[in-house]
């Protein structure tokens, strides 16, 4: 087996699983979930029926640059979220099977062992596919702390010459997990400029992207960015987006990458390999999905209404504030984190996320440790209730 599958630590929800075990809610009480980043809002109808009326596209093989019908509504996509012009289609835009698989498989693509002591460059807390990608195609991960106390800002200015001098690839997530952080344009500008002086590849992580509470001031996007500060060609700069947040599809695992065409043209090669192509059936809904907005509308309602309904329960008990975007709260805990998780889910039967299980010890420090995440992503009734639940128990700490 290949030695590198031992650097692999345990998923943060195995960990939780283990965590829970051997602990039960008060008899009566129904488990309330907030500790996975899974939307639960229902699917749009018209995806659902637009994946019906295709699934004939099961019957063959699906190219893996996919169909231009998608590739343009993608494209124009872009064009209209970001008010720029629509990347290339041909070489520009890629689609993958959700964020996830293609965040792993870019790092097996870009990583290059032949060079001494490969790193690549990763947010603390993270989202963990970013750690395992790393690891298993033999680069070192080497980690940024994001902290409250300078708004949770990511900057490389953290790590010395000796480590940037080997990196490789910068994996930054905008909106971030768990913080909810939106990077700005200062903040892509200095990114930007690390890329070019040690001639790495950023990969930035959007799918969060379109869960935002103001319709007039959608979050900075890495190629809006990209364009504002003079880089039209998207130079070191790949994005990772996907539907299963914005349109409610986890299932479908449809997502893309788009950005510097050089860069694409061999993770483009390195996939006809991997055998990765979107099926037909799931190009077809995915292509009615990027070409609608009033359901992401919609879908932003319901996320606005749970904070609107959640954060004036927990304030007053917990230091609680509204994120830039994204569906979590990241909070701090009067206790161990992961105690809280364990005591909250024993006594109230809401499991949340400790936040040490999604961040590294770096610096001296695990950025996450005295925090939980929760994932506002059931009904506003159940979010409320969970609130409840949390305000309750945290009073009697």
């Amino acid at each position: 087996m290949n030695p590198r599958l031992e650097l692999l630590q345990s998923y943060p929800f195995q960990r939780l699983s283990t965590l829970l075990t051997g602990n039960h809610p008060p008899a009566g009480v129904t488990p309330i979930n907030l500790y996975i980043g899974e939307p639960k809002h229902p699917t749009p109808s018209f995806i659902r029926e637009t994946l019906i009326n295709n699934l004939d596209g099961i019957a063959s093989y699906p190219l893996t640059l996919g169909t231009d019908t998608l590739r343009e509504a993608i494209a124009q996509w872009i064009a209209r979220r970001y008010n720029i012009s629509a990347p290339n289609l041909a070489t520009q835009i890629l689609p993958v099977n959700g964020s996830r698989e293609a965040l792993f498989a870019f790092a097996q693509a870009v990583v290059d062992t032949s060079k001494p002591s490969p790193v690549v460059i990763c947010p603390n807390p993270f989202y963990q596919i970013y750690e395992g990608a790393a690891l298993l195609a033999g680069a070192k991960p080497q980690f940024i702390n994001t902290l409250a106390h300078n708004d949770y800002a990511f900057d490389p200015a953290q790590l010395p010459d000796s480590v940037w001098q080997h990196a490789q690839l910068i994996y930054v997530c905008s909106p971030g997990n768990p913080t909810g952080k939106v990077l700005t344009l200062a903040d892509w500008k200095r990114l930007f400029e690390y890329a070019d002086r040690y001639q790495c590849v950023i990969a930035a992580d959007e799918c969060y992207s379109e869960i935002y509470f103001d319709e007039s001031a959608p979050p900075l996007g890495a190629l809006a960015a990209a364009v504002q500060l003079g880089r039209p060609d998207f130079k070191n700069l790949v994005i990772f987006s996907s539907l299963s947040k914005r349109s409610n599809v986890p299932g479908m695992r449809s997502g893309f990458v788009a950005g510097d065409a050089s860069i694409l043209k061999q993770f483009y090669l390195y996939r006809t390999y991997h055998g990765s192509a979107m099926s037909q059936s799931i190009q077809a809904a995915s292509t009615a999905a990027w070409q609608d907005e009033a359901h992401v509308i919609a879908n932003r309602e319901m996320y606005l209404a749970k904070f609107n309904a959640v954060v004036p329960i927990l304030e007053g008990t917990l230091p609680v504030s509204w994120p830039d975007a994204a569906f979590y709260l990241w909070l701090e805990t009067p206790i161990s984190d992961v105690e809280f998780t364990r005591r909250l889910y024993a006594a109230e039967g809401v499991s949340v996320l400790p936040g040490s299980y999604l961040a590294r010890e770096a610096n001296g420090q695990n950025p996450g440790a005295g925090r939980i995440r929760i994932a506002l992503v059931a009904t506003v009734a159940e979010c409320t209730e969970a609130a409840t639940r949390i305000q309750r128990f945290t009073s009697t700490i």
